[in-house]
């Protein structure tokens, strides 16, 4: 087995493995046929309009493309986000005002746009349904019946259990989602991301699974399943620390305090400060140190 340190992650890594995998237009066109139940077959019909500096939370959007007069966006996602719609209509401004750039909206004629298509790809390992629909207007305080403003989400289940057929269909999608299993049943068994995510890209090779891809990418594809695997694991001790810590401290002053003193004693630990070093560098007891650490153990 290697090392649990035998890989180094860059930190700073905003793609996805399914932003990689996707990043072409034929690859692309065969996942939009497979949602669609369509059959396009020039990828050259297929433009792509991501555009890299519409980040959120340090996260780009997926993917973004333009096709027969629509407007596609595309997202993955492997934790549950009721807040998709919203993420959406921040991207989605941003794509149509780089697409009507050279118009003028004072004109007398109508500016044509193109329809918007939202779609999640969820292969989170919460429980949810194989398809549902999120909706901007379940965000509004004051429910109506015909909310003025909509945007409406398409969830994708696409984790292997669900047999969407969507993974019949899209091949890419499927090889994509057996990677994926890989990886979980081997970082479940052995507790070793690093070795799990290295014997799962060794086993896809092998077995061809996605396997030109990552022989062309293998390095890389490693590093951004190792930084997926750690931000989603990372966020989640952050949240049950800070919610601990945050109701000890009862105020909300005191709950913003103490998020901030989590979330820098978590830094520090994962850079391999000691106790006493982190106590030292906060200026707290090391107690306390010690007591909000356990926290992230249990």
């Amino acid at each position: 087995m290697r090392n649990r340190n035998s890989v180094k992650v860059r930190r700073d890594h905003k793609d996805t493995l399914f932003r990689m995998i996707f990043s072409t237009r034929e690859s692309l066109l065969s996942l939009y046929n497979a949602v669609n139940h369509s059959h396009y077959t020039d990828a050259k019909e297929l433009e792509i309009v991501t555009l890299e500096n519409a980040v959120y939370m340090n996260m780009k959007n997926d993917q973004a493309f333009l096709l027969d007069m629509q407007l596609n966006l595309y997202e993955h996602q492997s934790t549950w986000n009721p807040n998709m719609p919203l993420r959406f209509l921040i991207y989605v401004t941003k794509e149509y005002q780089m697409l009507i750039r050279n118009q003028t909206l004072y004109a007398s004629t109508l500016v044509e746009l193109p329809t918007p298509h939202f779609v999640v790809f969820y292969n989170g390992e919460e429980e949810r349904e194989a398809e549902s629909v999120l909706k901007l207007s379940h965000s509004f305080c004051q429910k109506e019946d015909e909310p003025e403003l909509e945007l409406i989400v398409k969830v994708l289940n696409i984790n292997l259990d669900k047999k969407q057929r969507i993974l019949e269909t899209c091949c890419l999608l499927k090889e994509y989602m057996l990677l994926v299993d890989k990886i979980r049943k081997y970082a479940a068994e052995y507790k070793d991301i690093n070795w799990a995510a290295e014997q799962a890209v060794t086993e896809c090779i092998e077995e061809n699974i996605l396997a030109d891809f990552l022989r062309k990418n293998r390095t890389e594809a490693i590093e951004v399943c190792i930084f997926e695997y750690d931000e989603k694991r990372e966020k989640e001790l952050i949240r049950k620390a800070e919610y601990a810590e945050g109701k000890k401290e009862g105020l909300r002053e005191g709950q913003k305090q103490g998020e901030k003193r989590v979330f820098g004693i978590y830094r520090l630990y994962r850079d391999k400060y000691t106790e006493n070093q982190i106590a030292e560098q906060m200026k707290i007891d090391v107690d306390e140190v010690r007591n909000i650490l356990e926290k992230f153990k249990e």
